[in-house]
Formats: C-alpha cells, structure tokens, sequence
C-alpha cells in the first residue's frame, strides 16, 4: 500500500470513506507530509493515535468558506500560523515587505496574512462557533504573554487573549495535544482543560485558578510593563527562569480585567516516542495538489534526517531553548538509520545545532534545579556530559550504510562545544563537509558576544586552525562560512569597523551577515526594547535608528563594492578615515571602484521601481489589517458581522 498524505479536500476526505473529520490543521504554510514541518509531524502524531485528521493549508481568509471545507469538526480546530511568526515570515529587519515566502508554493508571497493566528482562529469561530479552537507553532508559542512587536513598535497583549483561543498550545506541542483530544472525544468542555503541560488560556475576572496550580509566580502585569520598561526586563528574567520543566511554576500575568494563565513546560519526550513520531508514515513530499510548484523550504530539507531537538547553548537572540526546550532529546541510532533509506545522500544529518545529540547533564539532581540560560556561556557547566562519543557513531554508522553515497552536516556547528572533543572535529572534517563548512561566531567584540552568550572570538579561531590543519593534511580544499550579526544590542559603529579589521587581519570573507530583528520572547528582544539586560539590570546600547543598522552591515562586508559608500560613511562617522587609503591595513580605497560608477544609476532605478511595489503592497497590507482590526473590534463588542 503506497503512503498517501492527509486530505487536503472534502473529495480526498471522502475517499477515505470519512463523513467527517475530527481534527481540521490550519496552518500559514503549504502542506508538505515532512516531519520538518509542524503541521504535517503533529496531524500524523494525531491520525496515529486514532483521529480522522485533515489539513487546511494556507486558506483565503477573507472569508470564514474555507473554514468548512471538511464539515464541523467533530473535536477541534487547530491553528498555526506555520513554521515562522507571520511577520517574521512577511518582513525584512528594515520592516520591507520579503520577495519571496519560502514556505509557499513557487515562493509566492501574500498567500497569509499578517499576524495569521489571530485571522485564522478569528474564521474558525465564524465557521462554527462554539468548536474548540486550539493555537498552537512558533507564533503562538512566542506570543503567548506580553511581548515586544518590532514591526507595529510596541508591546502587545498575549495572543490567548487577541486569538480568543481555547487553548493555546505553546512548545513542541505532541504530547499536550495528544492530552487534550483524549479529553475533547471524552466530552470533557475545553473550558474546563486547565492544567495540561505546555498550555496556556484566559482567566475571566470571576475564575478561580486550578486546585493542581499549587504554586504560582505572578508576573508583572501588562499595564505594568506598559509603563515601566524596566518590568519588562524583569517579567523577560522571570519567564526565562522557569523554562526547565522539572523547575518551573505555573505563570500568570494580568491584562486589565483578565489574566492569562501559562501553565508549566511539557517534560521532555523520551526516545521511544521520538523514535514513535519520526516512524510514522511521513510521504516526505508536498501534497500531489501543488502539481510542480516547488516549495523551497522543502527543496532545502527535503533529504535531511533531524537526529535530536533542543539546545543548551541558549543564544540571547534564538527562541529554540524557549520552544524545544534546553534539555537534548534524541533519536536512537535505529530510527536514525531507518530513516535514512531511502535517502542516498543526506543533505543534513543534525539538529538545531549539529553537534548535541547525546548531551546533557551528567547531574539528575543538579538538572532538575538548573536555572542558568545556556549550558555553554559565560563558561561550559562542569555538569555538562561533552563526549561527543554517540553522535561520532551515529555519523560512522549512517555513511557506512550501503545506499548512502554521501552524508553531509548543514547544521550550525557550536565551536566552543566541538572543541571539548577533538575527535569530532576530526570526523566532520574529513567525512561530512562538502566543501563549505557553517560557523556562527556572530562578531568579535567580548562583550557583545558574552549579551549574545556566544564564546570569545579567541574560540573560533582554534576551531578554524584546527579545521584547516585537519583539511590540509587530507589534502581537501574546504572552507568555513561564518555566520555573523549586525545591530545587535550593545554593537555600536566603533565596535563594527574593529570587527571589520579583524575579519581583514584574519583573511575572513563574511558572506553571511544577518541584521538582528527583536523576534518575539527573546532575551535580545527584551535588551532591544528596555535598553537593559534582563538579567543584570545593566543598561545596553541599542542601535535602533535603520541607517546604522544597515551602516554595521556594510562594514561586516566592507569588501562587496556595492557597500564601498555606506562604509566610507561609516568609517568616517566612527572616527577611523585611517581605514580608508590605499595602505595594507585599508578597508577601502579613497575613491569607489569603477564598477560603482556603472552601477550607481541602474541601483537607483532599481530602488525606485522597488519602493513603489513596497508602498503598493504595504497599502493592501495596512488596508487589510484595518478591515481585520475592526472586525474583531465588532466582535468583542457582541456584534455580528459580515465577512470581508
């Protein structure tokens, strides 16, 4: 029997002799049956167990039709807004709307809409109203307390509130979600589901907390933290402290005349259930409907085998410690191997970050009272187990299998970890880098790195000297590309023309660098808003204004000549026009290369036809989100209303 996807229609419901579902995804992305995306992992963990599941992908949701392609569920909606935050997914770090959506067919933009949970819980409520209505992925995770918006400027309220959700399910999400459809088909009233790891919900003034939430933080309220940005700083603290499972309490943060109510982290999944979720019969393809349209995040993973999720390494400006959690959870070799198969050559074979399958704490004990953020930063916990000794067996088995012509390893490599064990750098050097090997160092200045909780720059240099001492005596021609930031909190102009000089002095070609976005529930996010570090208090300068922002960038990549004049300029306001000459420690030359010249006049004409598209869609855009904003005002206000 060949494997099939999920039904993406009401005619491949009924081919399956369904007369109805019990679960209805909606999600912001195309529906790809790979368990690199959350919607199809989670609709197979659910169809597993029992439930009649179909998946809405990217629907029009300028009305509530799309909504009842399948009939009224007999359980539940469950809404994503995908794999990103929606306005992540739709902007640029200078707020321009993106050119392509890498999760939509062909890289089509527009085909969701800004802040997509709120619009898609919104239909699910006028499709069928009095169904439980679950918000679930990246979005609502992120969003699910008190957060910094970087593109309206401003904080917001949870999502759990603004969604109107009966449940929002923030992590992973297998294992409370699983909970709560075992209670939703035993006719126990979502209203009543409240104390399922890994959920939070809305507590009406006239509520009482739960007998089982024995001990509860109260965070500063959102008025509060609306008015002091310093509350922010500290709910940022409190948050993050109890994001170890074993640890943390039940949270709650009042907005107003209603709370919201977070209850603790799921605990991790064991290796039999990931073995379980990964074995299920995942096509690995898009759905047959998108005919061949390519969809590129797919085209990227497509022959990758994810091996553990999680991360101890807990970087200030990522959120996966906030989603998957810190603590490693890990594949066996089997349900590695089984999967590999049919993939001759495995594109990544890796993680969050590549190097932490098999880690964690040596300490039970310690573990279960842990509130440091990151396992590795400032210095490497001595309670942290650095053996690299099952991930090296697990690579050593994969490309010995006989159907695997090539293993390569995509995922970032955390240097400062591969360094405690000399024989995985050895390993990856010599038998799983094509060519191109991904590093992080992110910038050079100690104290920005330490506000980053990355290693000093001094790590990254005993990594490259090894790796290419490594490559050299194998006689392979491989190169590092390093990953790095610009405009980060505490990175000034000053700061980034010394980096530049280092990358010079140290014959580095930055090809990757990544302007900071505030994303939702970050550590950076809260520094970037509050102007402090939320976990010392200390004031951090931020370099908020977009022409610096983009002036740090040019210098991180002062050799591209089509940045040779916002790096003259940036040279000159840091004070080092020393930098600019025709001498060996010279960034730049005195005048532009004769390329610019040509250049200039079709950039500019590029630019202008490029910010008339800009402004056009960016009118739809605050034109649909007007439209959106007042429907829901009409709603919380009890009044019926006519979809648009």
């Amino acid at each position: 029997m060949s494997l099939q996807p999920l039904p993406m229609s009401a005619d491949e419901m009924k081919s399956r002799g369904w007369d109805s579902v019990d679960v209805v995804f909606v999600t912001g992305d195309a529906y790809v049956d790979h368990p690199s995306f959350a919607a199809a992992l989670l609709a197979r963990v659910l169809e597993a167990d029992g439930y009649r599941t179909a998946v809405l992908a990217q629907p029009d949701w300028h009305s509530c039709e799309p909504w009842q392609t399948f009939g009224q569920p007999n359980l539940a909606f469950c809404i994503s807004a995908g794999n990103m935050d929606s306005m992540l997914n739709h902007y640029t770090a200078n707020r321009k709307i993106r050119s392509t959506d890498a999760y939509s067919p062909d890289g089509k933009t527009g085909l969701r809409p800004d802040r997509a949970t709120l619009s898609y819980c919104q239909r699910a409520r006028e499709a069928y109203p009095g169904v439980p209505v679950l918000c679930g992925g990246v979005e609502a995770s992120l969003r699910r307390l008190t957060h910094y918006d970087y593109w309206s400027d401003k904080l917001k309220r949870s999502i759990v509130l603004d969604s109107k959700a009966d449940l929002l399910v923030y992590g992973m999400g297998e294992t409370a979600l699983l909970e709560i459809m075992r209670r939703l088909k035993n006719g126990e009233p979502a209203e009543t589901i409240r104390n399922v790891r890994g959920t939070a919900y809305r507590l009406k003034q006239s509520d009482d907390l739960p007998e089982e939430a024995e001990t509860v933080i109260h965070l500063p309220s959102h008025e509060e933290t609306e008015e002091d940005k310093s509350q922010f700083a500290k709910m940022t603290r409190m948050i993050y402290e109890n994001l170890n499972p074993y640890l943390a309490v039940t949270l709650v943060q009042e907005h107003a005349l209603e709370a919201v109510v977070v209850n603790p982290p799921s605990l991790p999944v064991p290796t039999a259930e990931l073995d379980r979720i990964y074995a299920l019969p995942f096509t690995r393809k898009p759905h047959p409907s998108y005919g061949k349209s390519k969809i590129p995040a797919w085209e990227t993973v497509k022959d990758s085998v994810q091996i553990h999720r999680g991360c101890f390494g807990g970087c200030t400006f990522c959120s996966i410690t906030a989603h998957q959690g810190k603590f490693i959870q890990s594949r066996s070799p089997e349900s590695v191997v089984n999967e590999t198969h049919s993939l001759p050559v495995v594109s990544d074979l890796g993680g969050p970050s590549a190097n932490m399958y098999g880690l964690g704490c040596k300490n039970t004990a310690a573990m279960k009272i842990c509130q440091r953020l990151s396992c590795l930063a400032p210095t490497v916990c001595p309670h942290l187990n650095t053996n690299h000794s099952q991930l090296v067996r697990l690579m050593q088995t994969v490309r010995k299998l006989p159907n695997v012509e090539k293993v390569f390893i995509a995922s970032g490599v955390r240097t400062d970890l591969a360094l405690l064990d000399e024989r995985y750098i050895k390993e990856l050097t010599l038998h799983h880098t094509g060519g191109h090997l991904k590093t992080a160092p992110e910038y050079t200045d100690a104290a920005v790195l330490r506000l980053m909780n990355k290693p000093p720059i001094e790590n990254y240099e005993t990594f490259c000297t090894q790796f290419a001492a490594i490559s050299k005596a194998a006689g392979k021609e491989q190169y590092l590309v390093p990953y790095l930031m610009a405009g980060f909190p505490g990175t000034t102009l000053n700061m980034t023309a010394e980096a530049a000089v280092y990358l010079k002095e140290h014959q580095i070609r930055s090809e990757q660098v990544q302007e900071f976005i505030p994303a939702p529930f970050e550590m950076a996010t809260a520094m970037y808003y509050t102007g402090l570090n939320p976990v010392t208090g200390q004031p951090v300068y931020i370099p908020r204004k977009l022409r610096e922002r983009r002036l740090q960038k040019a210098l991180l990549m002062y050799d591209d000549p089509n940045n040779y004049h916002d790096v003259k300029s940036a040279l000159k306001e840091s004070g080092r026009e020393d930098l600019i000459g025709n001498g060996p420690q010279c960034l730049i030359k005195p005048y532009p290369p004769k390329i610019m010249s040509m250049r200039r006049t079709s950039k500019v004409k590029r630019l202008e036809k490029q910010n008339d598209r800009d402004k056009k869609m960016k009118e739809e855009r605050r034109k649909l989100y007007e439209e959106q904003m007042q429907q829901q005002k009409m709603l919380r206000g009890g009044t019926k209303t006519r979809s648009f």
